[in-house]
Parts: C-alpha cells; sequence; structure tokens
C-alpha cells in the first residue's frame, strides 16, 4: 500500500505540472485559436510563430507544444528542401551549446531555446535530448515523451532512449505502452538488472492505475473508495487486462480451464490460457495450448506461429534470468543459452524466408540474424535481397558496408556507405552513422583527412555524438 500511495503522489505531481488547452490564461486562448487554424491552412511558419509566443509565456501548456511540433515537422515535410536542412542543422551547434548551458540551472529555459533549432530541423537529435532532459527535471512527462519518441525512431535499437521513453510514459499514465517496450528491451538484455527494475517499477504504476489510485493523483475519492471500486469492477478487470497479476491469472486459468471441459473447440479459450500461462512464466503449458490451435488449423495461423517463436525466445530468456550470477558456471550457461537463442532465431527465420520467399523484410531480418552470427556470405547475400524493400534499402546498405569491411574490403564498403549517403536526404541519427561509420572505414584506409571531413560534418551538427569531439579536437591539436 505504502509503494502505490507514493506512486499515486507521484502520479499527481507530474500530472499538475502539464497543463491543456483549457488552463491557458484568457489572453492567450484566441492566440492557439489563431494557431490551430494557420496550422489547418498549412501556414506553417505563422503557426510556429503563434505557438511560441504561447509557450514563451505558458511554457508548461502541453497542447500548444504537440500542435507547435506538428507544424515544425509539417513545415519541413512540405518542402523545406535539402539544402535548407542541411544549412539550418549547422547553424543549431551555438543554439545547441547555449541550451545546454541553461540546463543546469534553467530547464524551461533550455526547452525554449531548444525549441528554436527545431522550428528549422525538427529532427536535430541534440535538440530533441536536451528537451527530454529538460522536460523530466521540470516534472513535464507527456513534452518528454514527444522528443523520445523521435529519438527512438532514428534509432529504436537505442537502450538508453528506449529506457527514457518507458520512464516518460510511465509517469504520463501510459503505462501499457511503457511496460511493453520494457518487455521489448528485456527479450534483447535478458540479464539486465537496470532493465529488470524498471519493468518492475512500470508494472506497480500500471497497477495503481488499474487499482484507481489515479483518482487519488487528481484529489479525488479516499483509498476506501479505491477498495470498493475495486471490489465491484474487479470480473470486468480480470476479463479485459492485457497483464493480468499472479493472482488473477491464477484464477482465470482455473475458470477456462473448466469452461474448455464443456467447449474443447474453443479456440479463444485455448489462445487466452497460452496466454495466461505465459504471463506466469509456465512457457511448456502455454505451448502446449497453442499447438493445439496449430493442429486443429492445420499450422495456417502466421500469427499464432509468431507468437509460438517469441514464447520460445520468452522461455530461454527467462532461464537467463533465473541463472545465478555468482555461480562458478555463470559464464559457461549465459554463453551456452545465449547459443540457443541466436539458433533458434536464426533458424525460426530461415523457415519464415522460404515460407515467404517473396517477403523482403524477413529477408532483412535474416541478414541482421547472419550478421550477428558471425555468417558475413549468407549476411551479404540476404542485405543484397533486402535492397528492394523501399523502407529498409539504407539499413541494408549501411549492414552492406559493414559485412564488406569486416572482410578487409574497406574499399567496397567505403563506396556502398556514399552511395547510401547520397540517397539519405535528411540528416537524422541514422545519417551521422553512415557518415561516422565511413569515417571509421576511411581511418582503417589510413586516409585520414577524408575520415576527418566525415567526423567533422557530424561535429557540426552534434558535438555529443559518440566520440567525434575527441576526434576532430584530437586533429586540430595535431594528436
Amino acid at each position: 500500500m505504502f509503494e502505490l500511495a507514493f506512486l499515486a503522489e507521484s502520479a499527481r505531481i507530474f500530472a499538475m505540472a502539464e497543463k491543456s488547452v483549457n488552463d491557458l490564461p484568457r489572453d492567450l486562448r484566441p492566440i492557439h485559436t489563431k494557431g490551430m487554424d494557420a496550422l489547418q491552412r498549412e501556414n506553417f511558419d505563422y503557426a510556429i510563430a503563434l505557438f511560441t509566443q504561447i509557450l514563451e509565456k505558458e511554457p508548461r501548456n502541453y497542447d500548444s507544444r504537440k500542435s507547435l511540433r506538428i507544424a515544425q515537422q509539417s513545415k519541413v515535410g512540405k518542402g523545406g528542401g535539402f539544402f535548407k536542412k542541411v544549412f539550418s542543422s549547422a547553424g543549431s551547434s551555438p543554439l545547441v551549446a547555449k541550451a545546454q548551458m541553461a540546463l543546469r540551472n534553467n530547464p524551461l529555459e533550455a526547452i525554449n531555446i531548444a525549441e528554436q533549432i527545431l522550428s528549422t530541423d525538427p529532427q536535430n537529435s541534440s535538440a530533441h535530448k536536451i528537451i527530454a532532459e529538460a522536460a523530466m527535471a521540470s516534472e513535464m512527462p507527456k513534452t518528454a515523451v514527444l522528443s523520445l519518441e523521435i529519438l527512438v525512431r532514428n534509432s529504436p535499437r537505442d537502450k538508453q532512449f528506449n529506457m527514457q521513453l518507458a520512464e516518460a510514459l510511465s509517469l504520463a499514465g501510459d503505462t501499457s505502452r511503457s511496460e511493453q517496450i520494457l518487455i521489448n528491451l528485456q527479450r534483447e538484455y535478458p540479464a539486465d538488472n537496470e532493465i529488470f527494475q524498471a519493468l518492475k517499477n512500470s508494472s506497480a504504476h500500471k497497477t495503481m492505475d488499474q487499482g484507481g489510485y489515479g483518482a487519488l493523483a487528481d484529489g479525488e475519492g479516499s483509498y476506501r473508495d479505491v477498495l470498493k471500486n475495486k471490489e465491484e469492477s474487479v470480473s470486468l478487470e480480470q476479463q479485459n487486462r492485457q497483464h493480468k497479476n499472479e493472482d488473477v491469472a491464477e484464477r482465470l486459468i482455473k475458470e477456462y480451464e473448466a469452461r474448455l471441459r464443456t467447449e474443447p473447440a474453443n479456440m479463444k479459450l485455448l489462445r487466452d490460457l497460452g496466454d495466461l500461462y505465459t504471463q506466469k512464466n509456465q512457457f511448456d503449458k502455454a505451448l502446449g495450448y497453442y499447438g493445439q490451435i496449430l493442429e486443429r488449423d492445420g499450422g495456417n495461423d502466421s500469427a499464432l506461429q509468431r507468437k509460438v517463436a517469441e514464447t520460445k525466445i520468452r522461455k530461454l530468456d527467462y532461464t537467463v534470468s533465473q541463472l545465478d550470477p555468482n555461480a562458478s558456471d555463470y559464464p559457461e550457461k549465459m554463453a551456452e543459452l545465449k547459443a540457443e537463442r541466436q539458433t533458434f532465431q536464426l533458424n525460426e527465420c530461415k523457415e519464415r524466408a522460404d515460407r515467404y520467399p517473396t517477403d523482403l523484410q524477413i529477408r532483412f531480418e535474416l541478414g541482421q540474424l547472419y550478421y550477428e552470427a558471425g555468417k558475413i556470405s549468407e549476411a551479404i547475400q540476404e542485405f543484397q535481397k533486402a535492397m528492394n524493400n523501399p523502407h529498409r534499402r539504407i539499413q541494408a546498405m549501411t549492414f552492406l558496408a559493414q559485412c564488406f569491411a569486416k572482410r578487409g574490403m574497406n574499399d567496397i564498403a567505403a563506396k556502398r556507405l556514399q552511395e547510401a549517403l547520397k540517397e539519405k536526404l535528411v540528416f537524422d541519427d541514422e545519417k551521422k552513422e553512415l557518415h561516422y561509420t565511413l569515417g571509421t572505414i576511411l581511418e582503417k584506409m589510413a586516409k585520414k583527412e577524408e575520415a576527418i571531413e566525415q567526423f567533422k560534418i557530424i561535429y557540426e551538427v552534434d558535438i555529443g555524438y559518440k566520440d567525434v569531439a575527441k576526434k576532430v579536437d584530437d586533429y586540430y591539436a595535431g594528436a
């Protein structure tokens, strides 16, 4: 009860920090209306000016912030032009430094400065990082989510961005999405204690929301009301919750298994029982129920086949999480289970590729798995096919370059990266990674001057990206 009360108080504080359009002072409401009209008419410059005017006076107004972000993104999407984007990015460095200085003592001012950058360069990762950090420091999680979503979209496998997004979503009240992000992360890093603790905290927040503690956060009701309402609605909650706690899951399992004896052909009951046993980490029982469905429909349910594969991976991840890090054979067992997981994923993906040979997304996934397994020739073949997928073309070209580099074919790798850079017009984190990878390959080729040019391109836009600052500073210092 104490933990839930503490979380309720945290949610109340954070909820109070951000305001809606209804909370705007009377003199600012007409400006917001004009801004929305300008946004509808696609007069994005005027809309940006109006929303910025509001936020300078009311920096905690989330509705205006969200509308400003839409206007910024839409302006560039309408036709900012490649050269305009590049020059605006290059000119943002002084503002980035200014915002970083303000971040220490005045987070709200740091946000205002970073917004100036985003008004001409809405994908600027440095500005979004500053806003995310400043917003969390100012108890504005929904504002942080706006920037963290863009950072994660540009770098979907970045653990830290995903962790920060999950935390912000949890504090903003979107506990289900927060929990799902952490579950996905745990699959990638099954032995990571930081992710485990974050998932535990997110589950506590979700329990608070589902138990009615949100009413306490809004200053309404009492703990007695919460408990009363919980008793009255427990049956409905048990049916609709996506993630059941242990007690509820146990009761539902007994109920569904009793029903199954009289409804043996009820596929939904079989699927629900599989999901419930997965929730309880009883994976063999879950797989048994999923298997019954596949037997009856002839194995034609591709979504269920995918679920079976994910359940088997979760089983391996759970086994890893149960290992004792202090045991003498911990490293050997960890390596063995990781190898088993990798082999299973690879074989499962190969089966899907054979079943759907024209699916280029599967080809890309298979290429990644081959690359991680050190099977470079096989990976090259898959990435060459995946290049025909317009949504994965740049990423496939990047992986191809890395494959060639592992083979020592640095000249071919550099050529492939240069081709990818010509096709990548938006200067986002993906393009920074292309420049950085090309720079490191040119270094291996002893082309120091050409390499440093790649790092300088990133330095002008994002001085905090990896170790480019050190590389560029060392170059000018003659190190």
